[in-house]
């Protein structure tokens, strides 16, 4: 089913698509933004292709996933719509006794559409048609299960702590108009997604919860799950807009599909947010997020891979791109002027195995889908070789954390009897002041 699946990194030369070496040169969308296109951007410009290219790219990324082709189709959409499609096949070895569970899992980045300043219909609509067209590509490589961005129907506006209008986004989680959007594309494609939106609960106050839902091949409603962390950092003031999540950590079984979770953003800096879906037997967790360059970056790279490592599953991590700009200034209470915009959410998306190993990321400039086929099996054979879960111990870390969660808790802490706790310590040998040599 070759033909049904993607390029790495890009659309051939023919489209209207930059490749990663023009782009890192300062080619293409990088250029107008202002920003690197990404690091296998990088990396292509200045390390020759060749045994050192190879050996970094093993120590950056683990094992090798196979780079495979794109469907015409595909290529098509992303050429005439000026998107990227990239595409890979992680061949992990085959079992004796069991079958492959392959499973191709897509993940959709997007920039907004229209400025913020346009009406909200024309907001919305043009991102429904955006990502309509992404998902249309998604489909012909073949993705069983798709997941979006974070809030994908909107700007994320959070950073304002303007209540209107943005709150208008917020839709029934059923019935809601992407809801109906989305359910119709499944339908279409015979396809799973994951619809990450803002969420109002008519039935319990007009509550708003950051949801994502779950819709199944046959468009039907499988179930949601709301954030269970909101963030209370920089720009993200999103505690003023909705409720932490409600829900637990539930994870829905698609049957051949495999069993799937939502980490939602900010959750994925807590991990006993990881182990818990993981406990509920996760396979495949998606981490929809909106996170900009300033801030996140350089834990990108490195939080979702060691939560697929630690838990055991495959964790699909998905950013938004481009950089928002609203009519209103706000400031970040730093003591810094007033700005409208955010910052530069970067992409990245890419898919880490429970082996270490990750794919190459989409480009931090540009709207892309990415497509990864793995093997579900996978996860038994990491499992027998480290043996993580089998040596958790997850009782004795119970008793601490409900010793710790009772008001009395008194931290386990051994103190040297020997040494008077409000003495002066003593200058290091050799004397001389501070500094940093």
């Amino acid at each position: 089913e070759d033909q049904n699946f993607g390029r790495a990194g890009r659309v051939d030369a023919t489209t209207t698509t930059s490749t990663m070496a023009d782009a890192a040169a300062g080619g293409g969308a990088a250029a107008a933004s202002g920003e690197v296109h990404s690091l296998e951007a990088l990396i292509e410009k200045h390390v020759p292709a060749g045994a050192d290219r190879d050996e970094m790219q093993r120590i950056l990324y683990g094992a090798k996933h196979e780079t495979v082709e794109v469907a015409a189709a595909a290529a098509a959409l992303a050429a005439e719509h000026d998107f990227d499609v990239r595409a890979y096949r992680y061949a992990s070895p085959r079992d004796a006794l069991r079958a492959p569970r392959l499973v191709r899992i897509g993940a959709i980045q997007n920039s907004i559409v229209r400025p913020t300043t346009a009406p909200l219909g024309e907001q919305y609509e043009a991102l429904c048609a955006r990502v309509g067209l992404m998902i249309d590509a998604a489909a012909a490589c073949g993705v069983n299960v798709l997941c979006l961005q974070e809030a994908w129907t909107m700007p994320f506006a959070f950073c304002t702590r303007e209540k209107r209008p943005w709150l208008e986004f917020a839709e029934d989680a059923r019935t809601g108009r992407s809801a109906q959007f989305v359910r119709a594309k499944c339908r279409q494609h015979r396809m799973a997604i994951v619809s990450p939106i803002l969420e109002r609960d008519a039935a319990h106050g007009d509550t708003i919860h950051n949801t994502a839902v779950v819709f199944g091949p046959n468009g039907n409603y499988v179930g949601k799950h709301r954030k269970n962390h909101i963030p209370r950092v920089g720009d993200f003031n999103e505690s003023t807009y909705y409720m932490e999540g409600n829900d637990g950590h539930p994870v829905f079984d698609l049957g051949p599909l495999g069993k799937i979770a939502i980490n939602i953003c900010y959750g994925r800096h807590h991990p006993l947010n990881w182990l818990a879906f993981a406990l509920n037997g996760a396979e495949i967790v998606f981490n929809p997020s909106a996170t900009v360059g300033a801030l996140s970056e350089p834990m990108w790279s490195i939080e979702q891979r060691n939560a697929a490592i630690a838990n055991n599953y495959y964790v699909v991590a998905i950013n938004r791109v481009g950089t928002e700009v609203f009519p209103n200034a706000f400031t970040s209470g730093n003591g810094k002027p007033a700005h409208t915009d955010f910052g530069h959410f970067y992409g990245s998306t890419y898919v880490a195995n429970p082996d270490g190993s990750r794919t190459p990321g989409l480009a931090r400039t540009r709207d892309g889908v990415l497509v990864t086929e793995v093997d579900l099996n996978l996860q038994q054979r990491v499992r027998d070789t480290w043996c993580f879960a089998m040596t958790a111990r997850h009782s004795l870390y119970a008793d601490t954390l409900a010793a710790y969660c009772r008001p009395d808790f008194v931290p386990q802490v051994v103190r040297d009897a020997g040494v008077d706790n409000d003495e002066v310590p003593p200058a290091p040998a050799g004397g001389g002041g501070g500094g940093d040599g």
